[in-house]
C-alpha cells in the first residue's frame, strides 16, 4: 500500500474546502492510506457474474399529473400567509444586495 504524500493531503483538503493544521497532516495520511488501501483490497473481489444493484429496495417513484386547483386555494390566501409586506399583489422582500 502506497502513502498519501503531504501534498496529496493538503490538496485533498483543499478540494474538501477543509482546513487542517500542519500537525494533522501526517495523522491524514496515514488515515486517508489505510482507507485507500481498503478499497484496493475490495478491488480484488472476484464479482464475475453479479449483477449491479443500483437500486436494492425495489421502491420506484411515484408520479403524478401536475393539475391547477384554482378552486381549492385563493391566491389571496397564499400572499397573507407570507408574513411578508404586500403590495398589491406582490409579496415585498428584502434587498438581495443589503
Amino acid at each position: 500500500m502506497s502513502s498519501l504524500s503531504s501534498d496529496d493531503v493538503r490538496h485533498i483538503a483543499k478540494l474538501c474546502r477543509l482546513t487542517i493544521k500542519d500537525e494533522q497532516v501526517d495523522t491524514f495520511a496515514t488515515e486517508m492510506s489505510s482507507i485507500l488501501g481498503f478499497i484496493n483490497k475490495l478491488k480484488e473481489v472476484d464479482t464475475t457474474g453479479v449483477e449491479p444493484t443500483p437500486q436494492a429496495t425495489g421502491i420506484t417513484n411515484r408520479f403524478r399529473e401536475d393539475e391547477i386547483c384554482n378552486d381549492r386555494i385563493d391566491p389571496k390566501d397564499l400572499l397573507d400567509c407570507s408574513g411578508l409586506p404586500i403590495m398589491g399583489n406582490l409579496i415585498q422582500t428584502p434587498s438581495a444586495h443589503g
